[in-house]
Protein backbone atom coordinates (compact mmCIF):
# COMPACT_ATOMS: atom_id res chain seq x y z
CA UNK A 1 0.00 0.00 0.00
CA UNK A 2 1.35 3.42 -0.87
CA UNK A 3 1.37 6.42 1.45
CA UNK A 4 -1.00 9.28 0.57
CA UNK A 5 0.76 12.26 -0.99
CA UNK A 6 1.03 15.30 1.25
CA UNK A 7 0.08 18.68 -0.11
CA UNK A 8 3.16 20.61 -1.13
CA UNK A 9 3.86 23.83 0.71
CA UNK A 10 2.78 26.89 -1.24
CA UNK A 11 3.98 30.48 -1.00
CA UNK A 12 2.27 32.69 1.56
CA UNK A 13 1.17 36.16 0.47
CA UNK A 14 1.21 38.05 -2.80
CA UNK A 15 3.90 37.74 -5.48
CA UNK A 16 5.70 41.08 -5.25
CA UNK A 17 9.09 40.65 -6.98
CA UNK A 18 10.53 38.17 -9.53
CA UNK A 19 14.12 38.24 -10.72
CA UNK A 20 16.68 35.93 -12.39
CA UNK A 21 19.74 34.96 -10.37
CA UNK A 22 22.79 35.87 -12.46
CA UNK A 23 26.51 34.95 -12.30
CA UNK A 24 27.44 38.43 -11.00
CA UNK A 25 25.32 37.70 -7.89
CA UNK A 26 27.39 34.70 -6.69
CA UNK A 27 29.63 34.24 -3.68
CA UNK A 28 33.05 32.57 -3.79
CA UNK A 29 31.41 29.11 -3.85
CA UNK A 30 29.27 29.84 -6.90
CA UNK A 31 26.00 30.06 -4.98
CA UNK A 32 23.92 33.20 -5.06
CA UNK A 33 25.08 35.48 -2.23
CA UNK A 34 22.64 35.47 0.72
CA UNK A 35 22.82 39.26 0.92
CA UNK A 36 21.49 39.45 -2.65
CA UNK A 37 18.46 37.35 -1.65
CA UNK A 38 17.90 39.45 1.48
CA UNK A 39 18.12 42.65 -0.57
CA UNK A 40 15.37 41.40 -2.91
CA UNK A 41 13.26 40.48 0.12
CA UNK A 42 13.77 43.93 1.65
CA UNK A 43 12.78 45.58 -1.65
CA UNK A 44 9.63 43.43 -1.89
CA UNK A 45 8.72 44.16 1.72
CA UNK A 46 9.24 47.85 1.00
CA UNK A 47 6.83 47.68 -1.94
CA UNK A 48 4.18 46.06 0.27
CA UNK A 49 4.88 48.64 2.97
CA UNK A 50 4.56 51.60 0.59
CA UNK A 51 1.27 50.20 -0.70
CA UNK A 52 -0.11 49.77 2.82
CA UNK A 53 1.31 53.03 4.27
CA UNK A 54 0.42 55.04 1.15
CA UNK A 55 3.86 56.66 1.18
CA UNK A 56 7.51 56.29 2.13
CA UNK A 57 8.70 53.58 4.50
CA UNK A 58 12.05 52.49 5.91
CA UNK A 59 13.21 49.10 7.15
CA UNK A 60 13.91 49.11 10.89
CA UNK A 61 14.23 45.40 11.74
CA UNK A 62 14.38 41.89 10.34
CA UNK A 63 13.49 38.97 12.57
CA UNK A 64 15.52 35.76 12.33
CA UNK A 65 16.21 34.55 8.81
CA UNK A 66 17.38 31.01 8.09
CA UNK A 67 18.37 29.92 4.61
CA UNK A 68 16.74 26.55 3.91
CA UNK A 69 18.28 25.97 0.48
CA UNK A 70 20.75 27.80 -1.78
CA UNK A 71 19.77 29.84 -4.81
CA UNK A 72 21.74 28.92 -7.93
CA UNK A 73 22.62 30.83 -11.09
CA UNK A 74 19.70 30.64 -13.50
CA UNK A 75 17.05 30.16 -10.81
CA UNK A 76 14.11 32.57 -10.82
CA UNK A 77 13.70 34.10 -7.36
CA UNK A 78 10.10 34.95 -6.48
CA UNK A 79 9.41 37.01 -3.37
CA UNK A 80 6.00 36.97 -1.69
CA UNK A 81 4.74 39.45 0.92
CA UNK A 82 1.90 39.63 3.40
CA UNK A 83 1.17 42.43 5.89
CA UNK A 84 0.88 40.71 9.28
CA UNK A 85 0.29 43.65 11.61
CA UNK A 86 -0.11 47.42 11.46
CA UNK A 87 0.71 49.69 14.39
CA UNK A 88 0.49 53.46 14.65
CA UNK A 89 3.63 54.13 12.56
CA UNK A 90 4.98 50.64 11.85
CA UNK A 91 4.08 47.46 10.01
CA UNK A 92 5.25 43.86 10.26
CA UNK A 93 5.45 42.24 6.84
CA UNK A 94 6.06 38.52 6.34
CA UNK A 95 8.37 37.93 3.36
CA UNK A 96 9.12 34.60 1.69
CA UNK A 97 11.69 33.88 -1.04
CA UNK A 98 11.11 30.93 -3.38
CA UNK A 99 13.34 29.65 -6.19
CA UNK A 100 12.10 28.09 -9.40
CA UNK A 101 15.02 25.91 -10.30
CA UNK A 102 16.73 26.51 -13.64
CA UNK A 103 15.25 24.46 -16.49
CA UNK A 104 12.72 22.76 -14.19
CA UNK A 105 9.28 23.37 -12.76
CA UNK A 106 10.52 22.78 -9.19
CA UNK A 107 9.55 25.74 -7.00
CA UNK A 108 10.99 25.61 -3.48
CA UNK A 109 11.13 27.93 -0.51
CA UNK A 110 14.64 29.17 0.25
CA UNK A 111 14.02 31.50 3.23
CA UNK A 112 11.52 33.69 5.01
CA UNK A 113 11.51 36.43 7.64
CA UNK A 114 9.35 39.13 9.16
CA UNK A 115 10.47 42.65 8.31
CA UNK A 116 9.40 45.72 10.30
CA UNK A 117 8.91 48.95 8.36
CA UNK A 118 8.13 52.44 9.66
CA UNK A 119 6.15 54.96 7.62
CA UNK A 120 7.99 58.28 7.32
CA UNK A 121 7.15 61.77 6.15
CA UNK A 122 9.15 63.93 3.71
CA UNK A 123 11.56 64.92 6.51
CA UNK A 124 12.20 61.30 7.44
CA UNK A 125 10.18 61.41 10.67
CA UNK A 126 7.77 58.63 11.63
CA UNK A 127 4.18 59.28 10.55
CA UNK A 128 0.93 57.43 11.17
CA UNK A 129 0.01 54.56 8.88
CA UNK A 130 -3.49 55.21 7.46
CA UNK A 131 -6.15 53.02 9.07
CA UNK A 132 -7.42 51.75 5.72
CA UNK A 133 -5.59 50.51 2.66
CA UNK A 134 -6.20 52.06 -0.76
CA UNK A 135 -8.07 49.57 -2.94
CA UNK A 136 -6.03 48.29 -5.84
CA UNK A 137 -2.71 49.29 -4.27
Amino acid sequence: MTEPMQAAETPRGELTVRVNAMPADTNANGDIFGGWVMSRMDAAGGIAGVDRAQGRVVTVAVEAMTFIAPVKVGDVLSVYTEVEAVGRTSMKIHVEAWARRFRTTLHEKVTDATFTFVAIDEEGRPRPVPKSQVLGA
